[in-house]
């Protein structure tokens, strides 16, 4: 043990906790012990899992265990069984099944928030803490709502909470709105009400429209850490009256020739009670108020505290002004520096004025005149008294100061006409005065009104100031905000104080440069970063001075500690009558009682924030308050976390309450713990497992962005500060820069720092770092900053600052050499500084190192590891970036320390750096004089030629030079103005060069706005390029992204018009050509409507589909000039369909027109839905109607003819469907299959080299093929995130050419198969891009308006006509692949090798029957999953009514049991097995009957092709008939009577949806080969499962499931006819 002054330090000998075990424990594990002392060693605490969270009330506690389970232990007599300390922590059973995120102790309550963000609470509720009325104690967990009300007409609704607070008798909610909700008994709610106990649950009004992001809750008071208002925020229109007593916030006063307005309204509800008062009365003033004129308030010069604060004790407390520049990330917080006021808004003097005190003025004027600056104030000035306020604040009156100023300005003799209107004195004394101009010394002692050497005197006005400085009853940042544009008085007022004679009575040097972030901060982390720029409200009693105001009074309603503005405060905590708060550059500030000296600084109470004196290096980064004591968490230069205590200790025979020990206790390991609590007497601290060394990885990131940021304020506020105020004027402008660029860069790395600290205490994700997820922003801010840094040494700046460094700092400037980390012996000023501000552009590859570090912790396969290997990769390459601008700098300066000193001046520019010169290099001028000296210099943006004492200057971006031979061409980058050619005329280019023309990446802008961006080639647009052209008509601009060729659109591309309109297709001359998609409108818009076809010419020509949205009708069919011409299709929303024939966008000709019930008309169409001409109309019956028609469809028909009723004697509704059917012939008038989408064909044939189909070179195909892959690769690789890893590798799969000439053999054909399910994987192959869009057009079709059962044959034809066509494809590029029905043959093995080595004559081997080649076997696996959703839905559409009864069906006869379904089914019957009844055998078993054959069978549905379908099947008739053979023990050989009821069992338990469709699917798409049992699936299930059997019998399974199907229906028949099918058993069959 070790002891210093103030600190005691503790090694911890538990063998458990040594520094030797590396795990440092499991993971959640707790240590507690029992206040301090020279012997404690922490115990633990072991629960079934590990402990997330844990909360500590005054004799109990709560803990919260990984899974959401919630425990306690302790003293809890609201239990209404409870032993007087139970010896392990007891479950919370109340919250079972409630997944609990967050827990809350208050003295002896308890609280817990589940993931839904609902509220429980139990423990004592003698004040109402638990929010639950007319219980005095809650002894189970029980949930509490807290309503918020919104608007007066709509329901309440139940706000979500994030986190709780408990204190003795409140209770604090923070909701996910950042709102605070309060309940409970005292002053502590923030409430403004005196009315207790408050039952309900009610938000604190006083915080409404603040982003609050933590609370904290003391014995009798409350903390809250709250966001910073946005300057949207700050300038939002102000409220007229106060929301607590309903008064006016400023009153305006007509005085003659202006108006007074003044803002002094103080709310009576935002002070407590003074002692032994209970309400507003008891905060009258003391002191009787005079006013100069009836309607002008009373101005104050000076009051003494109030009556009712507490005097200091122990001596005088030590001021802040020290402190505050240490910790405060600007310039000295002194009045005379606006920038301390704007950068949270706060105004430091009287409440609602922007001007300094009274008294300081009045000393201010008093030192003018007896310095003989300033005449003395005229002698009819009248003192005014004062009028204390009840919170101790000097209460000011505008108008009367007004007055003061005026009496100056004509003493003075100074008279400004124009209107003062936003300008006080103490702004332009801001503007003026430097910050040091207010020293002791100077000849103006300052503004704060300290008078005299007397010590207590002194104290007592620190005191006086650190109070108004710490209390706030309104917003501070909107008082100033509104106080820039309020008219305090109209035109009376005027800036009467010589701006010459403020200059030369502060002799400032320059005007101070605010250095932290005005308003902003790194571009996008305000909503993604912890927020820095945070303020401290509290609000409660505040006898013990824990509000940190400056006094001892209480406050009802929150109130902002000033003090704490601008400290960067991420954390707080309440212990019982003291309060803690953390700073992001690990500072901890502490206030309150000080009993057992858990303050942590002095012997004395505090009431007024001050800074805890730890050694120097420790950086703290959590912070708990117990009772009587204070638990700090914090890393020195190891990160190995230290705990450190401070307060009551704990000795044995020692009165706890009076027992004080050092002032910090240090105890030095025990493991790596995340978290400490403390509560009532108790520590706690939690640790975690180091797994693979990735808690300890995390636990060094962390440090190491911590000790950064410090080091980093370190330098901002002792070097660069005295580096702005004492700088050279000339180098000002870069420094003031340079010093803008390294604040952005440490507010970002205090808000990574912050980030690392939450994820240690909480979630412990990798994935969730924000150095993964948002690198950009790291790497954009470290580019941005080294390059400020590098035009600042070029520009000579640290040559500049070398004297008034050497001025400020010495001649041995220890601290600069500390701070750069300079390891030369004799370094010179300027190599310091340019070391110092160097010094951040090493951090990115510390950054690398510990990600990699991060790395290795996980397993190269896994997703962690490749997120973190690509960071560190990216950070790596930053560092190598940083050096290399670095010494591009370096070799730039000491170039210009050698160019002559005239020509420095006119050509030494920040941004410009060197890239070489011809002083040391072979290169002379053609035709050059003989005497003359040329020297060419080349900088990044200009070549200059120097001869003798001239120069010229030739600008990179014109700069024209003489081609040279074209292999040796080099392409440059230069800006020209064309201003010959007609197209390009006073266009101006910028991009890359080839031979005087455009060539490569280009920025191409003409005069009329127009844009092109992209590739050139021989100076015409010709690759992938973007064009944006203006429309003056809508104003709006036309935008065009895709290929282009010979300077026009040519290829694939998307055109999204001003209009609205978006066409995304082929072009071909800068017209739409091809195929492509028009999107006209929106869904909202007035004709919203989609087309996708064929052009020609920039028109609709050829196939297409149009879906008009507004009408609901979608048009399939052929188009010509943009116009329905030719045969179509027509189906509407309302279930009509038509198909025939269309001339000049009408239906004119033949045509058959469908209505949703079966009504048929067939004849002839004069426009869209008229009937003109001879026709037949048959009704859904049967009946038809032969004649003539005329009229529209659905609004009355003329006919003339003849009505017929052909099924007068037809008694089923089967048969008449039949009849209908027949009668029916769709699909012979509309568009054959072979002739849909032609254009997307024929374009994936011009890919591959062909202009007409199959006709074209076999290598050049595959050659195309290379080309386009390799070029989509290489236009994508700048954007590596869209394209996956395992699609990069697919991609140089398909690159290299397979195989594609010779035999084709069983293992080639693999070989293909494979190739073609890569190729369709992607849109960069042509095959993909074909099948993507043949995707695209079918699912436009019969998706939407196109799902009409009607389509169901079109569809299956249109998928059959898919893969002909495809498979013609593939047959070209794989020639001597079988055409369609062709045979591959099994390869055949040696029969002699198969012989026993003994036998002599083996049977031959019987001939393999090979794999048939088709279509369907090769590419519908391919396709059909991609095209199965909308085709199925046609099928279910199409069987939708005898799906409906089959499933009917089938429902109804699953409710029998197994035993009385195989009896009706007739199973006993068909089983042909001696001696044995199957029933009873299955009977026996404990199972369901052919569970897994039920089980296989319902898969079906999960399959897309026929062939995966059929497989089921074949798996499922393998389940029947193994589970038969183990029940009879024998083998079974099945016949089909034998084989059908037991299947029809199976199919019944299966209960398929939509078997009905599953048939039909199978029916239509199912292998020819397959369905006629050539080498297929039947023959093999024959010879398989059914040998010795006669096939004949043996029906297709197709079949059988149809007859199953069909069978269903009968049995809807028999009931319909009023049969019991439970009795028909066999007699169905």
């Amino acid at each position: 043990m070790y002891n210093t002054p103030g600190l005691l330090i503790l090694f911890v000998n538990d063998p458990s906790l040594s520094s030797g075990d590396d795990d440092g424990g499991e993971r959640g594990l707790l240590h507690t012990w029992k206040g301090y002392s020279c012997s404690v060693t922490p115990e633990r605490l072991l629960l079934p899992g590990p402990i997330l969270q844990v909360a500590l009330g005054t004799r109990h506690g709560v803990l919260l265990v990984e899974g959401g389970q919630v425990y306690s232990f302790g003293e809890m007599p609201w239990k209404q069984s409870q032993a007087p300390e139970p010896a392990k922590p007891t479950l919370e059973s109340a919250l079972s099944g409630q997944r609990v995120v967050a827990v809350a102790a208050g003295s002896f309550h308890s609280g817990a928030v589940t993931e839904d963000g609902g509220v429980h609470m139990w423990g004592d509720n003698g004040s109402g803490q638990c929010g639950l009325s007319g219980l005095s104690a809650v002894p189970n967990p029980t949930p509490v709502a807290l309503l918020d009300s919104g608007a007066a007409a709509s329901p309440p609704q139940t706000a979500p909470v994030l986190e709780l607070a408990c204190g003795e008798q409140h209770t604090l909610a923070l909701s996910a709105q950042r709102e605070v909700w309060a309940w409970g008994s005292g002053g502590q709610l923030g409430l403004g009400v005196h009315a207790f106990p408050v039952w309900k649950p009610q938000k604190v009004e006083h915080l409404a429209g603040r982003h609050v992001l933590q609370v904290a809750c003391g014995a009798s008071h409350s903390l809250a850490l709250v966001r910073c208002l946005s300057p949207q925020d700050v300038h939002r229109p102000l409220v007229d009256k106060c929301r607590q007593c309903n008064q006016l916030l400023f009153t305006m006063t007509d005085k003659e020739d202006h108006v007074i307005i003044s803002d002094g309204h103080y709310c009576p509800l935002g002070a407590g009670p003074a002692e032994g008062g209970h309400g507003p009365e008891a905060l009258a003033p003391s002191t009787q108020a005079l006013k100069t004129s009836p309607s002008e308030p009373v101005l104050s010069f000076h009051a003494a505290a109030s009556s009712n604060a507490p005097a200091p004790t122990g001596g005088a407390e030590p001021t802040q002004d020290s402190e505050n520049e240490a910790s405060d990330g600007a310039l000295p917080a002194s009045d005379s520096d606006p920038s301390a006021q704007s950068r949270c808004g706060g105004v430091s003097g009287v409440k609602g004025s922007p001007y300094p005190d009274e008294q300081a003025v009045k000393d201010y004027l008093k030192r003018l005149s007896e310095s003989g600056w300033v005449p003395k104030p005229s002698s009819t000035m009248e003192p005014v008294p004062t009028q204390p306020t009840s919170e101790g604040r000097l209460t000011t009156s505008t108008a009367t100061l007004n007055s003061l100023v005026a009496s100056c300005a004509s003493a003075v003799g100074e008279r400004v006409a124009s209107t003062y209107e936003a300008l006080s004195l103490k702004k332009m004394m801001s503007f003026y005065l430097p910050s040091g101009a207010a020293r002791a010394d100077g000849p103006v002692a300052g503004l704060a009104g300290i008078a005299g050497d007397n010590g207590a005197e002194r104290v007592r006005q620190e005191d006086s100031t650190q109070a108004k400085k710490s209390s706030s009853t309104g917003d501070i940042r909107e008082e100033e905000a509104e106080g820039l544009r309020r008219r305090l008085s109209l035109p009376g007022l005027l800036s009467q104080v010589s701006p010459r004679l403020l200059r030369k009575a502060g002799r400032p040097r320059m005007r101070a440069v605010a250095l932290t972030p005005l308003g902003g901060v790194v571009p996008g982390t305000q909503e993604v970063f912890p927020s820095l720029q945070t303020e401290v409200w509290s609000w409660g009693h505040g006898e013990h001075g824990q509000l940190g105001h400056g006094d001892g009074l209480a406050r009802l309603q929150p109130l902002c500690i000033k003090s704490l503005n601008n400290k960067e405060v991420v954390r707080v905590a309440a212990g019982a009558h003291h309060s803690l708060a953390l700073t992001a550059q690990s500072q901890v500030f502490s206030w309150g009682s000080n009993s057992s000296g858990q303050l942590g600084h002095t012997e004395s109470p505090s009431t007024v924030p001050r800074l805890a004196k730890l050694s120097e290096g420790i950086r703290v980064w959590d912070i708990s308050a117990g009772d009587r004591h204070t638990l700090l968490l914090a890393d020195g230069d190891c990160f190995l976390p230290i705990i450190y205590y401070s307060g009551q200790q704990v000795k044995e025979g020692v009165d706890e309450s009076h027992a004080k020990g050092p002032a910090w206790s240090l105890i030095l390991w025990l493991g790596y713990v995340s978290n400490v609590v403390a509560g009532g007497q108790r520590c706690v601290a939690l640790s975690d497992r180091n797994v693979m060394g990735f808690i300890a990885s995390l636990h060094e990131l962390a440090s190491a962005e911590r000790k950064f940021y410090c080091k980093l304020c370190t330098i901002k506020t002792q070097i660069i500060r005295p580096l702005l105020e004492l700088g050279n004027p000339a180098a000002i402008g870069l420094l003031q820069t340079l010093a803008g660029r390294f604040s952005l860069l440490c507010h970002l790395t205090g808000q990574h720092a912050a980030s690392l600290t939450a994820h240690l205490r909480r979630v412990r994700d990798v994935k969730s770092l924000l150095i993964l997820d948002h690198a950009g922003i790291f790497l954009d801010s470290y580019h941005e900053y080294c390059s400020t840094v590098g035009n600042f040494q070029v520009m000579g700046g640290f040559q500049t600052l070398t004297k008034p460094s050497l001025d400020f700092f010495g001649k041995s400037p220890e601290l600069l050499k500390r701070l750069s980390e300079c390891s030369e012996e004799n370094p010179s000023m300027a190599d310091l500084l340019v070391a110092l501000f160097f010094l951040p552009t090493r951090h990115p590859h510390e950054y690398g190192r510990l990600l990699l570090k991060l790395a290795t912790c996980f397993e190269v396969c896994s997703d962690e590891y490749q997120m973190l290997q690509d960071s560190c990769s990216k950070f790596e390459a930053l560092a190598l970036e940083l050096k290399r601008k670095r010494k591009d700098a370096e070799y730039t300066f000491h170039f210009w320390k050698s160019f002559p000193g005239k020509m420095t001046d006119s050509l030494r520019k920040p941004h410009r750096r060197l890239i070489c010169e011809s002083s040391n290099k072979a290169l002379t001028l053609q035709n050059a004089g003989r005497f003359s000296v040329n020297w060419f210099i080349v900088f990044n943006d200009a070549l200059v030629h120097a001869q003798f004492s001239t120069h010229h200057v030739f600008p990179l971006a014109t700069l024209w030079v003489e081609p040279i031979p074209e292999e040796n061409t080099a392409k440059t980058t230069a800006s020209y103005t064309f201003y010959k050619d007609g197209r390009l005329k006073e266009a101006t280019y910028e991009g890359r060069w080839l031979a005087g023309k455009p060539n490569g990446r280009g920025v191409l802008k003409w005069p009329d706005g127009r844009i092109y961006t992209g590739t050139f080639k021989n100076g015409l647009e010709d690759g992938f390029g973007e064009f944006v052209a203006p429309n003056k008509t809508l104003n709006k601009a036309d935008h065009y992204q895709g290929h282009w060729k010979d300077g026009k659109m040519h290829g694939v591309g998307t055109y999204r018009y001003a209009s609205g309109e978006v066409y995304d297709g082929f072009f071909q001359d800068s017209m739409r050509h091809g195929h492509g998609v028009l999107r006209s409108g929106k869904l909202n818009t007035s004709s919203p409507s989609v087309f996708i076809g064929q052009w020609l010419q920039d028109k609709k020509t050829g196939y297409g589909v149009f879906d008009d949205i507004t009408k609901g009708e979608k048009y399939m069919g052929m188009w010509q000039d943009h116009l329905r011409q030719g045969t179509g299709v027509v189906v509407t929303q309302f279930g009509l369909y038509y198909e025939g024939a269309f001339k000049d966008n009408k239906m004119m000709g033949t045509g058959i027109l469908l209505s949703e019930d079966d009504t048929t008309y067939e004849g002839e169409f004069s426009d869209d839905w008229t009937l003109n001409g001879k026709g037949v109309l048959t009704m859904a019956n049967g009946d038809y109607l032969e004649g003539s028609f005329n009229g529209e469809w659905g609004s009355g028909l003329k006919v003339a003819g003849s009505y017929f009723k052909p099924h007068l004697f037809l008694d089923t509704d089967k048969d008449k469907t039949r009849a209908v059917k027949q009668k029916m012939k769709l699909g012979r008038l509309c568009v054959r299959a072979e002739d849909k989408w032609k254009a997307v064909f024929e374009e994936c044939w011009r890919q591959l080299g062909c202009e007409e189909p199959g006709r074209g070179e076999n290598g050049t195909a595959w050659e195309n093929i290379a080309v386009a892959l390799t070029t989509s690769r290489r236009h994508i690789q700048d954007s590596p995130e869209t394209l996956s890893q395992s699609h990069s590798r697919t991609l140089e799969s398909l690159e290299v050419i397979p195989q594609h000439v010779g035999l084709i053999t069983m293992e080639r054909y693999h070989t293909i198969r494979l190739y073609l399910i890569k190729a369709c994987d992607t849109p960069l192959h042509p095959l993909g891009r074909l099948l993507e869009t043949l995707v695209a057009v079918y699912r436009m079709t019969y998706v939407g308006v196109g799902a009409n059962r009607r389509l169901l044959p079109q569809a299956v034809n249109e998928i059959k006509s898919y893969l002909n066509r495809i498979f013609q494809i593939v047959r070209f590029l794989f020639p001597d692949l079988p055409e369609e029905g062709g045979l591959i043959p099994e390869p055949t093995t040696n029969v002699q090798d198969k012989k026993d080595p003994g036998s002599d004559d083996a049977p031959p081997e019987s001939p393999k029957p090979g794999r048939v080649v088709s279509s369907s076997a090769l590419l519908l696996p391919v396709l059909l999953p991609r095209l199965y959703p909308p085709l199925f839905t046609l099928y279910a559409l199409e069987k939708e009514r005898e799906d409906d009864v089959y499933w009917e069906c089938v429902l109804r006869l699953n409710k029998q049991p197994d035993l009385a379904l195989l009896a009706f089914l007739g199973v006993q019957q068909y089983v042909h097995a001696p001696n044995v009844c199957l029933p009873q055998v299955l009977s026996s078993t404990k199972d369901v009957c052919f569970a897994s054959a039920v089980e296989t069978l319902q898969q079906i549905s999960t399959t897309f092709t026929p062939s995966d379908k059929l497989q089921l099947i074949q798996l499922t008739f393998e389940e029947i008939t193994q589970e038969v053979q183990a029940l009879l023990k024998q083998d079974f050989l099945w016949s089909m009577d034998d084989l059908f009821p037991v299947f029809l069992y199976v199919v019944l338990r299966a209960r398929i949806r939509n078997l009905g469709s599953e048939v039909s699917l199978i029916e239509d798409l199912m292998d020819p080969c397959v369905q006629h049992g050539e080498h297929g699936i039947i023959n093999k299930f024959n010879n398989t499962f059914i040998p010795n059997t006669n096939i004949n019998m043996i029906i297709p399974f197709i079949h059988l499931s149809t007859f199953i199907y069909r069978h269903a229906l009968w049995w809807k028949f028999f009931d319909a006819a009023g049969v019991d099918v439970l009795k028909l058993e066999g007699e169905t069959k």
